[in-house]
């Protein structure tokens, strides 16, 4: 059975100080969050949030993103990187192969 409320009660509001609100819109702008899931996450409704992004989000710095430039060369060092990573692999690899064969021929069956 559904209780209902009687008219004398006041519904409940939460108050949140700016900084939490600063901190909700930062989520969203600037961790590249979904608005849904930071609301959530945070007990409040998703139309609350929108209102701090409105009135807060143009006041909140977003990092600009890597130039071209600096994209390539992360990309040149993910490629070492994963070139040393596969050699690293193959070498252990090899020397499982030969552990595997020194204990498997000294065994008598």
């Amino acid at each position: 059975m559904v209780k209902l409320k009687s008219m004398k009660e006041k519904p409940l509001i939460k108050k949140y100080d700016e900084a939490f609100k600063r901190e909700a819109v930062e989520l969203v702008l600037k961790k590249g969050n979904k608005q849904i899931k930071v609301a959530h996450g945070l007990g409040i409704s998703e139309s609350t949030l929108r209102d701090w992004r409105y009135k807060y989000g143009e006041q909140i710095e977003i990092p600009k993103g890597n130039t071209p430039e600096e994209l390539e060369e992360e990309n040149r060092r993910l490629r070492r990187e994963l070139e040393s990573a596969r050699t690293q692999r193959d070498i252990l690899k090899k020397v499982w192969g030969i552990f595997s064969e020194d204990l498997s021929g000294g065994m008598p069956r």
